[in-house]
């Protein structure tokens, strides 16, 4: 039987990057490989915090989802579509190609984004706010952010705060008890 291994992913220690365009700044998660920029990376998770509305990057061959966690929300236009993001952790998913603009509902948002490179990686993206059991299957990643409130994972004794993470890998289960909300990304490269 295999066994889950659990990285902790503490918030305290990410670092901000600020955008190119000025917009906001973000803070990654976790990505794969390890080190990668943004021109290679497989997968890629981050909160980000947007204080004004504008033209998203484009990330050519990539998916995205993105979850609104903390304001009022945003308005995304995706190749000339509007779609309203005004209720939390509802996660969205769009193309990284798709020409992408922003506009704020009501002042600054926090938002949970996954991006996957096309014939490298596929995510999941779940939000619970209820105990389950996490399954890790053969051969892929399941990143855990909480995103409000507290998460404890079960025989890892794994206590989580809020923006803080867990990487679990190996296969197998473990049980996640959710006092708030919890992305459970599974990821497979």
């Amino acid at each position: 039987m295999t066994t889950v291994q659990v990285e902790v992913l503490p918030a305290r220690q990410r670092a901000a990057s600020p955008w190119l365009n000025g917009g906001g700044i973000t803070r990654e998660v976790a990505g794969y490989p390890a080190g990668a920029g943004l021109a290679d990376f497989h997968w890629r998770v981050s909160l980000a915090d947007v204080a004004q509305g504008g033209p998203f990057s484009r990330f050519e061959r990539v998916d995205r989802v993105i979850t609104v966690v903390e304001g009022a929300g945003m308005a995304l236009t995706v190749d000339g579509t509007e779609h309203r993001l005004a209720e939390p952790y509802r996660p969205f998913a769009f193309s990284g190609d798709a020409a992408t603009d922003c506009r704020l509902l009501d002042g600054p948002v926090v938002d949970f984004n996954v991006m996957t490179r096309r014939g490298k990686a596929a995510a999941e993206v779940e939000i619970t706010d209820f105990q389950r059991d996490v399954s890790v299957p053969p051969g892929a990643s399941v990143l855990l952010v909480c995103l409000a409130g507290t998460a404890q994972l079960g025989s890892a004794d794994v206590s989580l705060e809020r923006y803080d993470a867990a990487l679990l890998t190996g296969g197998g289960e473990e049980l996640l008890r959710v006092d708030g909300v919890v992305a459970v990304v599974t990821l497979r490269a």
